[in-house]
């Protein structure tokens, strides 16, 4: 039946008699109930469609109350009845006030009555989430249809006419799904009172059988006290028995009788006891069926929670379908307006397009114009919106051609001023760029002067020819070759680079060694005195015996004190694992140095050669336990005797070959047994010119021991186990290396000025807080740097392509050959690579790495770890990750260290993860950033530091460099990995600009090299104007 606007306007005003109407009923009330039960309504499946909405509503509510009486009221436990929430009244709808909009009806068009019916009856087979589904399906199908007073030309026909139908449809869906609600909630109720009264009774059934099951162990105890009992009094009737036969020498009828009539008790008992048993195993069996039972019970009850919580659902979509019935209302009297509405929004619809078309012509041509510059394309949005605003407020097209005019003026009068700045600053830049060449070009030529008023002639060889020509004339020396005056005089010239005895040696180098020594002794001093001599005694040094961060930095620092013009020598131990050929001109003196430990002298052989042009001592004890030749640097459980005879044999080298060095330089705890052995036992013999520098690259390690194990490298136990030198602070009856070195130095260093303060607190110290504290006027942090010649992406031997900050090509195909040589997937060349490289220990956070892993394979990325554990669990936990992720197209682990394989893992990587828990400094996040990989890592030490968060509006936008977070857990992570993976994937360009960025940071070490050169000068200078001070 299809209605006019103006008969359906004259309807709705009538309300119920709309209705009434349309059944031929003449009364409100009686048509509204023919038309509830005529068969156009109807389907006759269900008796309960016949009753009023608000009868059945006011009957569910009944129904509920008086189940939450029967369930509720009542005091099950005896402790008081606990009520449930009070279940709010639903809302009574009257059927009489009915939506009257075609858009907010489903179509129902193809939908017959009978098709309905059928829908209907088949409720009693739908469970109650199959009813919201079906309920949410017709409040979606619903959606889409909202009232939207639409004003295109197509709409203008639909307007016009309203199909009654589709009116009189959603009232049926809306009635329809109501009676499915209720109908859903009464069956959840029904199916609830049946489970709780199958609880009741398998309860009670419980009970009985556990009363039953404790009669029966108590019968059981009965007869086991019988058994014992009879078996008494049979042992004593066979002593009696016994006992007459010994008297008589004969048996008599009596006993026998008196003894099977035990017997026969006995079985007696014994049957009765087995079938006690058989019972007592059968009520066990039959509890155990009882417990199965009442775990089926909690299960139901579980799903009877559900099924509340289906019901909770049921009556919020109920709720929401009467307010959607009472927004149809509203909006059903709103259309009796549209009507009057229409013809004149038409014409403005019409007006307002002619203005649209000439001011999106217009914006199109500012938009041209704006494009070339960020802060003029602001404003042309400004412009876009002042001409929508002025279509909304119906501008007419002159002003709009003359606000246009105005916004085109000020453009060109910005594109003025844009270009007049630009040239400013242009001059600006040069300006700046002259200023800095032209203060370059003055630096160098200054350098230059210095060097030759320093020098005089000197020659540019490579510092491994004066590292071997200092090696050589030290071997003299210690042979007994050459007068200590003449090694000094001979080691002064090669450290100066003197091109005299260049001459002298390129001129003798093919004569036999007497002819070199007699030339080298015609060579006299020149006037000018040179730099700092540092030796450094070191358990590592990269690359020939590296494990950690200490022998990079050992290796990186002394090159740039080398360049500085310092004489720099290293000794270490010589290790049977070392990388030996990465030793240039080794070789082994023909002398013997001998050193005091455990009561006796050791011979110790030393051998020489260059590493990277360094001058490097090795020592190798001749000791029975072989202290060295373990096939690896640390983790024995005598490390503390190794190392402490390693510090003895250093000093007693030092002290034999004359030297006089100006700076004696240790690191961590295996070498801090230098500081008072120097001071004890070596200053007394002479070797007292050098100031003392220890740093402590990780104050985790402490190499604690018991007071009496430092006797054995000569030191006393009574004058150093005192709280204020070598005592250890969390326990009187052990020392402290690291504390003593602290003690005994004079400067001491640690890896970073964030690691430093974190130290001096008692949460970051490991308990010498309270000793850094006390000597704090000579503790420092220095940010370590890299060398940035091994770690240079132009020139790495490892890579397969090289690269730099201007042509980035060469990273993405590395990315590719690592992919490929590892076995993952480069289908998707715009997948991010995460890399990681790292000792598995707690301190690195390694939950934090093994939850990256899964991370980054739920952001869509791949993950690639090198690395190995000393923690046996860790070391496990991570082998089983590898296994599992063992052919994977996304995820790598290799549990090692390659150093070939590193560099090619920094320059394939996109980001870089270093989660740790605590970081002395690190040098991964500045190798990472060399190499064009963002780092990501937590604001800790060094870390803090050195990287700087791209969203932190407090630091400077040059500074900011990668992703950062505070807490050491995975919500803190993801909130730092998941914005690096937004970055990476909505902002290539960005990231672009990024990776060039940190490419160009400076991490070299030339000032963290400065720093150190002057701290040595200060404690020198110190020491000199000491020893010149009267008295």
């Amino acid at each position: 039946m299809v209605a006019t606007i103006p008969d359906l306007l004259r309807d709705i005003s009538s309300g119920v008699g709309f209705f009434d109407n349309k059944v031929g009923r003449s009364t409100p009330g009686e048509g509204l109930n023919q038309w509830n039960a005529g068969d156009d309504w109807n389907t006759g499946d269900d008796e309960g469609w016949k009753l009023d909405l608000e009868e059945a509503c006011s009957w569910e509510e009944r129904r509920w109350e008086a189940w939450k009486e029967r369930q509720w009221g009542r005091n099950v436990n005896g402790e008081g009845a606990v009520l449930p929430p009070r279940r709010p009244q639903a809302k009574k709808i009257v059927p009489a006030q009915l939506p009257q909009n075609d858009n907010l009806m489903p179509d129902v068009s193809g939908l017959s009555d009978s098709e309905n019916a059928d829908d209907i009856s088949a409720f009693s087979q739908k469970s109650p989430s199959d009813d919201i589904v079906a309920i949410q399906r017709f409040d979606n199908k619903n959606s889409s249809s909202t009232l939207n007073p639409s004003i295109a030309a197509d709409k203008v026909d639909d307007l016009s006419t309203i199909n009654l139908q589709d009116v009189i449809g959603m009232i049926r869906n809306a009635e329809k799904n109501i009676h499915i609600l209720n109908r859903a909630r009464i069956h959840a109720l029904d199916d609830l009172e049946k489970i709780l009264s199958e609880k009741e009774a398998l309860q009670r059934e419980i009970n009985r059988l556990q009363v039953r099951l404790a009669e029966t162990d108590a019968w059981i105890r009965v007869a086991a006290q019988d058994k014992i009992h009879v078996e008494l009094l049979q042992h004593h009737l066979e002593e009696l028995q016994t006992e007459m036969s010994n008297r008589n020498g004969t048996r008599n009828e009596m006993p026998d009788i008196v003894l099977r009539s035990p017997d026969r008790q006995t079985r007696a008992l014994s049957e009765e006891l087995n079938a006690l048993r058989n019972e007592n195993l059968s009520l066990k069996n039959d509890l155990e069926t009882l417990k199965e039972q009442l775990s089926e019970v909690k299960r139901t009850d579980e799903r009877v929670e559900v099924l509340e919580e289906e019901r909770t659902i049921l009556e919020s979509s109920l709720k929401e379908l009467e307010y959607k019935l009472t927004l149809s209302r509203e909006d059903g009297a709103q259309l009796s307006s549209l009507r009057s509405e229409y013809e004149t929004l038409w014409d403005k619809v019409e007006h307002l397009q002619g203005l649209l078309d000439k001011s999106t012509s217009q914006a199109d041509q500012a938009i041209l114009v704006l494009q070339q510059n960020q802060e003029l394309r602001k404003k042309v949005e400004r412009l876009e919106e002042s001409l929508e605003d002025a279509n909304v407020y119906k501008l007419s097209s002159e002003k709009l051609q003359q606000y246009n005019d105005l916004m085109q003026q000020k453009i060109k009068l910005l594109d003025e001023r844009l270009e007049r700045s630009d040239a400013e600053i242009h001059s600006y830049v040069q300006l700046y760029q002259d200023s800095v060449k032209e203060f370059q070009d003055t630096l160098d030529n200054l350098k230059e002067e210095s060097k030759k008023k320093a020098t005089g002639k000197n020659v540019d060889m490579p510092w491994e020819f004066w590292s071997r020509l200092l090696l050589m004339i030290d071997g003299w020396f210690l042979e007994k070759k050459i007068h200590v005056d003449e090694a000094k005089l001979l080691r002064e010239l090669a450290w100066k680079k003197d091109g005299r005895i260049h001459d002298v040696y390129m001129e003798y180098k093919e004569k036999n060694e007497p002819e070199i020594i007699a030339a080298f002794r015609r060579l006299k001093s020149s006037s000018s005195g040179p730099g700092l001599h540092v030796i450094h005694i070191a358990a590592e040094m990269a690359p020939v015996a590296k494990v950690g961060g200490l022998g990079d930095v050992l290796s990186a620092l002394s090159k740039a004190l080398q360049k500085k013009g310092h004489l720099v020598e290293i000794i270490l131990p010589k290790y049977d694992c070392m990388q030996y050929e990465c030793i240039q001109d080794l070789r082994v003196l023909d002398l013997v140095v001998e050193s005091y430990f455990d009561g006796r002298l050791y011979n110790n052989k030393i051998w020489v050669g260059t590493v990277e042009g360094l001058p490097v001592y090795f020592i190798e004890p001749h000791h029975p336990a072989k202290f060295f030749w373990r096939g690896k640097t640390y983790g024995e459980p005598d490390d503390l005797k190794r190392f402490s005879f390693f510090s003895r044999a250093a000093l007693e080298l030092i002290h034999q070959a004359s030297k006089k060095p100006d700076i004696i330089h240790c690191h961590d705890w295996q070498t801090a047994f230098v500081a008072p052995l120097y001071w004890d036992l070596y200053a007394p013999k002479g070797l007292n010119s050098a100031r003392i520098c220890f740093t402590c690259h990780n104050f985790e390690y402490q190499g604690t021991t018991t007071a009496s194990e430092i006797a054995s490298c000569g030191l006393d136990v009574h004058h150093l186990n005192r709280p204020d030198r070598m005592q250890d602070n969390s326990s009187p009856d052990r020392i402290n290396p690291v504390k003593g070195a602290i003690v005994f130095s004079n400067i001491v260093t640690t890896v970073s000025p964030t690691y430093a303060q974190e130290v001096r607190t008692s949460q970051g110290g490991q308990g010498l807080h309270a000793t850094l504290n006390d000597h704090a006027q000579k503790f420092v942090g220095i940010l370590n740097g890299i060398d940035t010649d091994a770690w240079n992406p132009a020139t790495d031997s490892h890579l397969r392509f090289q690269y730099n900050a201007d042509d980035l090509e060469g990273k993405a195909e590395n990315k590719k050959a690592l992919r490929r040589h590892l076995g993952l997937s480069f289908a998707d060349s715009r997948r991010p690579l995460v890399g990681c490289i790292t000792r598995l220990v707690p301190q690195k956070g390694v939950h934090l790495i093994r939850h990256a892993i899964y991370r980054a394979l739920e952001l869509g990325g791949q993950f690639v770890l090198l690395g190995s554990s000393p923690v046996p669990s860790i070391h496990r936990e991570f082998e089983e990750i590898a296994n599992k992720f063992q052919n994977h197209e996304h995820i790598r682990l290799i549990l090692k260290y390659d150093e070939a394989l590193s560099h090619s893992i920094y320059a394939a990587s996109d980001m870089f993860i270093i989660p740790s828990i605590f970081e002395p400094c690190g040098l991964t996040q500045m190798i990472a950033m060399r190499y064009g990989a963002i780092p990501i890592v937590r604001k800790t030490g060094g870390l803090n530091d050195s990287v700087f968060d791209v969203d932190d509006d407090t630091i400077p936008v040059q500074l900011r460099n990668g992703f950062t977070f505070i807490t050491p857990d995975e919500q803190g992570f993801n909130g730092a990995f998941d914005r690096a993976f937004n970055h990476y994937n909505s902002d290539s360009e960005g990231w672009q600009e990024l990776m060039h960025k940190v490419m160009n940071i400076d991490f070299s070490w030339d000032t963290s090299a400065s720093q150190y050169e002057e701290l040595y000068l200060q404690s020198v200078s110190r020491a000199k104007a000491a020893r010149c001070a009267p008295g």
